[in-house]
């Protein structure tokens, strides 16, 4: 029964107090970064409902039904009170 931690817990450990001096200061910028990059995301997958002409409609009409449950969020996040959408009402 030794108290002495294995090596590879201790060098977790080390790791996860590195990422954390690192990425502390910075957390709400990359929070920021990441939300920005999922609105990019949803506009992109909802380009064609939204009336911009999108090539690759194709592929992205499959990513509907997972970002619709975002689209709430996204609309309230972008000033809009209602849905810009008419034919989908999420409020």
């Amino acid at each position: 029964m030794s108290d002495t931690p294995q090596p590879r817990s201790r060098l977790a450990e080390v790791a996860a107090g590195l990422r954390e001096f690192y990425v502390g200061p910075y957390r709400k910028t990359f929070a920021r970064a990441r939300q920005d990059e999922d609105d990019l995301f949803l506009v992109i997958v909802m380009a064609e409902a939204l009336g911009v002409p999108n090539p690759a409609s194709y592929y992205t009409v499959e990513l509907l039904p997972v970002v619709y449950e975002q689209f709430h969020d996204w609309h309230r996040r972008m000033g809009l009170d209602r849905s810009p959408l008419d034919h989908f009402s999420c409020c």
